[in-house]
């Protein structure tokens, strides 16, 4: 690596050690964000995902511009970790069958194109269940895969901004705000790859696979969460609140001489801890404006006020010993470069480095799951585009090299393409 901070390379798992989805065969038809999502995570924890691209480009999110190493963008190399990646042209018959081949041997397929795609090559579930009739079937898409929007595309903000979801975001005098990261993406595809492991065991007692699905738009009413509950209880619109939740005026953003700190202080219990053991401030309990929640909710403003002049008056370090020794939930307001290079982050080993070929090395950000018996497999960079096509058509369908320099004739790899 030429850029970017110094990660250490991967400590590799220990030898024997079983994985949780050894042996299971997954065929990944997705690209951009919720459905890499989901296979990567299948992937991580020693799943075989076989991630089937257009030779033309591939996966769209290759050419997106956060940054890229070793002509690979941080997006795609962010979702498609421990995969191999093949090529195929779904538009000529010979790359089609191969690709039935598949499916008829996995476990799992996960796609994620624009509704009646996968109809139009006969790769829809209806189509190829017939013949493998244990597979699990997941689509991901904006709308659903039926109804009268079943065909219209969507991406994560537009489902923010449909849903609800995004109205609740930002400040009340203020435009509704987006998510930075594509929240809903990110979350729609740690559902689906619960969906995919429910029916997998459903699969267990039953006998049989399933199709199953799931929305952008569904989760983004889902993230709506108590606020979308509370509507529907009272009837009443719930607006933007900022970095204060209901305005409440101990959770939130404080300025202290030198620096920001983010405090949640939710409760009547943490509040008096606040008050007494750190502010030194008795009367903010006894006084009736902010003896009870309700009250302190009521004047708000006048309390957030009361609070901000107080860490306005020492250093933020100060403030940070007092509210930790007090038990007071409080943190850094960091950016992604402190967030990264800080203490919680490091003592926990989330980043490193692994083998890139063409980068030499990429960086890594660990899955955010840990588990005492089965860790996740030793990480693998995200494939070049068909980086893996000729080993997989062998070690998975058995081609020999003939018939796999017939198919590269035949143009199923793509105009250029091969199969090394």
């Amino acid at each position: 690596m030429t850029a970017g901070p110094h990660l250490p390379e991967r400590t590799s798992r220990a030898k024997g050690e079983p994985t949780a989805l050894d042996g299971l065969l997954v065929i990944d038809f997705t690209r951009v964000v919720a459905g890499p999502a989901c296979t990567q995570t299948l992937a991580d924890f020693g799943a075989k995902v076989i991630k089937i691209e257009n030779p033309d480009g591939g996966d769209d999110t290759r050419a997106y511009e956060h940054a890229e190493i070793g002509g690979e963008s941080a997006a795609y190399l962010s979702l498609n970790r421990n995969k191999r990646g093949i090529a195929l042209d779904f538009t000529n018959p010979a790359a089609l069958e191969v690709v039935r081949e598949l499916i008829s041997k996995a476990d799992v397929v996960v796609e994620n194109f624009s509704g009646g795609v996968m109809k139009k090559f006969g790769l829809d579930y209806a189509s190829v269940a017939p013949s493998n009739l244990r597979l699990i079937y997941c689509s991901i898409s904006a709308y659903g895969r039926k109804g009268e929007f079943a065909l219209r595309p969507g991406f994560d903000p537009i489902t923010q901004a449909e849903s609800g979801f995004m109205s609740l975001n930002g400040f009340p005098d203020g435009e509704p705000v987006r998510t930075g990261p594509p929240i809903v993406d990110m979350a729609t595809g740690m559902s689906a790859c619960n969906a995919i492991l429910l029916a997998l065991l459903a699969r267990d007692r039953l006998g049989r696979g399933q199709h199953v699905e799931v929305a952008l738009i569904d989760m983004a009413v889902a993230m709506t969460g108590f606020y979308g509950m509370a509507y529907l209880i009272s009837g009443q619109n719930p607006g933007r609140f900022g970095n204060s939740p209901n305005g409440s005026p101990t959770v939130g953003l404080y300025q202290a001489a030198d620096g920001p700190l983010y405090m949640a202080c939710a409760n009547d219990r943490l509040y008096r801890r606040l008050v007494t053991e750190v502010f030194d401030r008795p009367d903010l309990i006894t006084h009736p404006d902010f003896a009870h929640r309700k009250n302190r909710t009521a004047n708000r403003e006048k309390l957030r006020a009361i609070i901000a002049g107080i860490f306005a008056t020492d250093r933020l370090e100060n403030w940070m010993a007092k509210m930790k020794k007090a038990n007071i939930p409080v943190g850094y307001l960091r950016t992604v470069e402190q967030g990264f290079n800080a203490p919680e982050v490091r003592d926990r080993d989330r980043l490193s480095r692994i083998p890139h070929p063409t980068a030499g090395f990429v960086p890594n950000i660990e899955p955010p799951i840990g588990m005492g018996v089965t860790p996740t497999v030793d990480p693998v960079a995200a494939p070049l585009l068909g980086q893996h096509t000729g080993d997989v058509l062998r070690d998975t369908l058995g081609y020999d090299d003939r018939r796999i320099a017939t198919l590269a004739e035949a143009g199923a790899f793509g105009k250029t393409g091969k199969a090394d």
